[in-house]
């Protein structure tokens, strides 16, 4: 009768052994999918954010471009300041160019330039304006990063 207690308490402790490596194995599983699921809110949240910031740095660089078009309406002879002018909108800003004679005569390059939180947009117009006239026409648009 002692033999079949010791082999009984033998099965019962191979029982529990085999239980314990399949508990961490769950439990291991467990951790790797909340860390999967961490990493992917967080990407996720992170470009979404940085998509946002690239649209307000796009919309304040059109904005300093559409400045320098209103600029150069109303006082044809416009003569830049040396580096160009910071133009403040809001808690951002944007620095503008203007480029008399650029690409060609009669023409005015503008370049804006806005960087939020090192996402830098630029936008570049070219437009025309004859000297006798000075009537600003836009001949392009483009954005760039």
């Amino acid at each position: 009768m002692l033999g079949n207690q010791c082999s009984f308490l033998n099965c019962a402790k191979r029982d529990g052994q085999a239980v314990l490596p399949l508990i961490f194995m769950m439990g291991g599983l467990v951790v790797l999918m909340s860390l999967t699921l961490v990493f992917l809110a967080y990407t996720f949240l992170e470009s979404s954010y940085g998509f946002q910031i690239s649209e307000k740095a796009k919309a304040v660089a059109a904005s300093g471009a559409y400045d320098a078009l209103l600029r150069l309406a109303r006082d044809k002879d416009l003569s830049e300041p040396a580096p160009g002018y910071s133009l403040p909108i809001g808690n951002y800003s944007a620095n503008v160019s203007v480029f008399q004679n650029s690409p060609a005569s009669d023409q005015a390059t503008i370049i804006s330039v806005s960087t939020i939180l090192n996402r830098e947009r630029k936008v570049v117009a070219v437009v025309s304006r004859p000297s006798l006239t000075g009537k600003v026409t836009l001949v392009s648009w483009s954005y760039a990063q």
